[in-house]
């Protein structure tokens, strides 16, 4: 189904304006200081070169201490966060402590021995990063915004509770943009997080904290969650590993904001990691009682699997083209596949795909099951029972007064619900 002459005359019209808006927001971004750094220096502890699952058995194996491990992360956090920006509150002394806990617990274990330890604690002595969305007792829990700024996690998410229990180590929380509903982690009351790999470019979002420390190798994995790219877009920019599960498998509670109406039918709670072999066991961890129903422990034959591949979106007129570069390494990928698999990799050409970003932010707000409507973005950023108001908010950002940045308020211009704008 090819674009008609006007949905064409869509697509021009608004690649012209977004080239326009990109020339200007390039001409008026901060250049970086002549003789700073432009990205991260590389990893040179061996520790920060291994994966969760390395470092987990070589500590029940007490080849390394968890101590050791522990503080490898903390100096590596404190070599390139002031670079970043991704870990906003650290909680070092108190991982520092929990990895001597761990390494005595070690010592003094006799029953059972390494086996009953990778049972029972899995991730026994590995640190642990999380994205500040998500309660960590004692914590700030704001997802970015200025009017949360006091509040702190007086318990765990379902999630880490998970993950703790397994005997990792949270070592701090890591920043997002507002509310999460933006791609890029920027935020008034933390800052902007930036690419380890090239400081002037973004980190991506809404779990933009959790990519920058993982790419720049100051963490080893940690915890992200999803509804329309915040687990795959971090991962992608900064060259790590994530998976957005099954929605309803990971428990999605005691994060900021609670998504409701048929939101809480996409987003989903998922592992980040530097090396990909980490990815199933943290999965099984964080699905905690719900690990069963994905048959996570059964082998997959690749060979036995259909593949396709979609070289592009069919023109949306809402998003940006498939980069000629992103449509050749996906080929470079198909040819992997049918050259080490004998797979015959099926291309799809599917132009109806053009309506998926606007099926998507329908579906964001319609009612659930019970007709109950989603919480709008400019409640969720506004005080309690009163909401904000976009329009009135743009004019206090472009007068330097308001505690949100624009992506939020142009997020949210059309889902205002306040007096004047409902009688407007």
């Amino acid at each position: 189904m090819a674009l008609t002459y006007f949905e064409r005359l869509q697509v021009w019209v608004r690649r012209a304006f977004m080239g326009v808006l990109y020339a200007i927001f390039w001409l008026l971004s901060p250049r970086p200081t002549a003789g700073a750094p432009t990205k991260v220096p590389p990893v040179t502890n061996p520790l920060l070169k291994l994966s969760a699952t390395q470092l987990a058995k070589k500590i029940r194996r007490r080849e390394l201490s968890s101590v050791d491990v522990v503080q490898a992360y903390i100096d590596r956090i404190q070599e390139v966060n002031p670079l970043l920006n991704a870990m906003v509150k650290f909680r070092f002394s108190a991982a520092l402590q929990e990895a001597a806990q761990v390494d005595r617990l070690i010592e003094e274990e006799t029953e059972g021995g390494e086996e009953a330890l990778a049972e029972r604690l899995p991730l026994l002595g590995v640190p642990l990063s999380v994205k500040e969305s998500f309660a960590v007792q004692g914590m700030p829990h704001a997802a970015g915004l200025v009017s949360r700024a006091k509040v702190l996690a007086s318990v765990d998410a379902p999630v880490v509770t998970y993950l703790k229990r397994a005997g990792a180590i949270p070592m701090g929380v890591t920043n997002t943009p507002e509310l999460c509903m933006w791609i890029e982690s920027h935020n008034r009351l933390y800052g902007l997080t930036r690419n380890p790999y090239s400081l002037d470019r973004t980190a991506g979002g809404s779990s933009g904290g959790e990519g920058s420390l993982l790419g720049g190798g100051a963490s080893v994995f940690g915890v992200g969650s999803d509804i329309g790219g915040s687990i795959r877009l971090p991962c992608y920019f900064n060259g790590i590993f994530g998976h957005k599960g099954t929605p309803h498998i990971v428990n999605n509670d005691g994060q900021h904001p609670l998504f409701s109406g048929r939101q809480e039918d996409y987003v989903s709670t998922g592992p980040m990691c530097r090396y990909a072999e980490d990815l199933l066991p943290m999965l099984k961890i964080m699905a905690g009682p719900n690990a069963h129903k994905l048959s996570l422990s059964e082998p997959v034959d690749l060979k036995k699997l259909r593949f396709f591949s979609v070289p592009h979106d069919g023109g949306s007129p809402y998003t940006s083209p498939v980069d000629k570069q992103l449509i050749q390494a996906q080929r470079k990928v198909v040819e992997h596949l049918e050259a080490d698999l004998g797979v015959k990799v099926q291309e799809l050409r599917l132009p109806e795909l053009k309506y998926a970003a606007g099926i998507y932010l329908t579906l964001m707000g319609l009612p659930d099951k019970d007709g109950k409507a989603p919480k709008s973005m400019s409640e969720h950023m506004g005080e309690e029972g009163s909401p904000i108001c976009p329009p009135l908010e743009l004019v206090k950002w472009m007068l330097g007064r308001s505690s949100h940045t624009m992506a939020a308020i142009g997020n949210n211009a059309q889902s205002c619900t306040c007096n004047g704008c409902q009688l407007a």
